[in-house]
This record gives structure tokens, C-alpha cells and sequence, in this order.
């Protein structure tokens, strides 16, 4: 997981006779994040390699040489793919499409046929093999603590076809019936609410500070400063409280799916 990248990078600093928070600044990022690419808890993006790299003089080589995933995965999403596997507690806001760790496998095919540019077949492929990998962290009967919030245009988008949808919306709710997931639904007659603007995963673990991730088109960032954390959960759990209620929310998801089967 980046483990001797991390020393590397801990060498380098002290080398510099830099502290962590002095690199930080340097590099514009935060200290916590230095400690945890240190760590080889995470793994830095190609943009902040490229920042460590100018304020330690090394080059190229932490860009160059930055731990690759075996999975495919965007570049900005690999920091977070990596949080995912460990983290203890999972809080998802999906806006548009179904969190990826709850994503079947037809539903996910085609969310990457819709990308653009194109994949490949290869690469599509192997992307979502990447993508449904990711869901086998519900294989655990109970880590991680899986909370899902979907705005209702989550389950009136019809992804795939009615079929697809009817499938993908039926997989969420036995999931939720064996209580391996906990979802609610922001239902559209709510109008505004604190989340509008993108997705968000909140992560909670067991030996590390908690983080937050965000998303929008071609961009993503995985937050740890404590302001932002503040805020961003406040904003989450703003909006829970406006939801729809556990058995309220699954009624919908079950209304939702018929209606789908029934155009099939």
C-alpha cells in the first residue's frame, strides 16, 4: 500500500530538515495528510506527488514513482478507493447515480459505456471489474457500517433500462433487509437541500482520523482538515434529517422497482 514509498518520503523530509507541517505548507497540503502517505495509509495524487516532489527538490521520483493500484480506477478516485477498504464506518450521498459499492453488475456496465471519452473493451472491462471489487467490502456481515442517503433522482433515473433498474433497486433493498445497509431516500418534493452540489462519502476508521469525499466531473478530492470535516458532516447529517425514515425509504425503493418491472 505505499509503505516503503512513505519512508522514502519521511526520509526525504528529514533529510531537508523539514517537519511535517513545514512540508505541508510547502507542498499546499495538509499535515495530516503528509502523516498518512508516510504512513503508507494513503496514496498521493499525481498533483500532489508533483507538489512534494518542487518543495523537496527530488525531482520527479515521488511523481514518477507513486504507488500504482491494481485496480482501474481514476487517478483522483485512488485515494479514496484506498480509504474505502479500510474505513469502519461508510456515510454515501449519492445525487445521480448509485453509490459504486452498491452498484450490480449490469448497472454498473452501463454507467462506463456511458463514458467519454470511450473505453475500450479491455479497459472497460477491467474497469468494472474494479468497480464491483469495491463491493465486496459488504461481504463482511458487518464491517464496514454502511449508511446510504439517495436523492430520488438516484431511483427515477432509468440507468440501463427498466430491467437494470428494477434489479439495482431490488439488490439495495435486500441489502437493507438483512440490515447490512441502512438507506433513506431525499425525496424530490423536498426541493433544496444541503447536499445539492455533488456526491459525498464520509469515512470513519479505527486508528486514523476521519475524512471526507467529495466528486464532481473529472475532479475528485479527499478532505481531512478539521473544518472541512465539520462542515461537510454537518451538511450530511442536515440532510438525513430531512429524509425519509428506514421503512419509508424502502417502500419507495420496492414501489419504485415494481414499476420498473412492470415496463420490462
Amino acid at each position: 500500500m505505499g509503505t516503503a514509498y512513505g519512508n522514502w518520503l519521511r526520509e526525504q523530509r528529514e533529510a531537508a530538515g523539514l517537519t511535517q507541517q513545514e512540508l505541508a505548507d510547502a507542498a499546499l497540503m495538509t499535515r495530516s495528510h503528509i502523516s498518512h502517505i508516510e504512513a503508507g495509509r494513503r496514496i498521493p495524487s499525481v498533483e500532489d506527488a508533483l507538489r512534494l516532489d518542487r518543495a523537496l527538490n527530488t525531482g520527479n521520483v515521488l511523481s514518477n514513482f507513486r504507488p500504482e493500484s491494481d485496480q482501474e480506477v481514476a487517478d483522483y478516485f485512488e485515494p479514496a478507493r484506498v480509504l474505502e477498504q479500510q474505513a469502519k464506518v461508510i456515510h454515501e450521498f449519492a445525487i445521480s447515480f448509485v453509490p459504486g459499492i452498491l452498484q450490480t453488475e449490469p448497472y454498473a456496465r452501463t454507467v462506463l459505456n456511458a463514458a467519454y471519452p470511450p473505453f475500450s473493451e479491455a479497459e472497460r472491462d477491467k474497469t468494472l471489474v474494479a468497480r464491483l471489487a469495491r463491493g465486496r467490502i459488504l461481504d463482511d456481515p458487518l464491517t464496514p457500517v454502511v449508511w446510504a442517503l439517495l436523492d430520488e433522482s438516484v431511483l427515477r433515473r432509468p440507468v440501463g433500462g427498466p430491467k437494470v433498474m428494477a434489479e439495482q433497486l431490488t439488490h439495495i433493498v435486500r441489502l437493507a433487509e438483512v440490515g447490512r445497509v441502512r438507506v433513506h431516500v431525499m425525496p424530490f418534493g423536498l426541493g433544496v437541500h444541503p447536499l445539492m452540489q455533488s456526491m459525498l462519502t464520509l469515512m470513519w476508521f479505527e486508528d486514523q482520523p476521519p475524512v471526507a469525499y467529495s466528486e464532481g466531473s473529472r475532479i475528485g478530492k479527499v478532505h481531512d482538515s478539521p473544518a472541512a470535516l465539520e462542515q461537510l458532516q454537518g451538511r450530511y447529517a442536515l440532510a438525513l434529517s430531512d429524509a425519509l425514515p428506514l421503512r419509508e425509504s424502502l417502500a419507495l425503493l420496492r414501489t419504485t422497482a415494481k414499476e420498473y418491472g412492470h415496463h420490462d
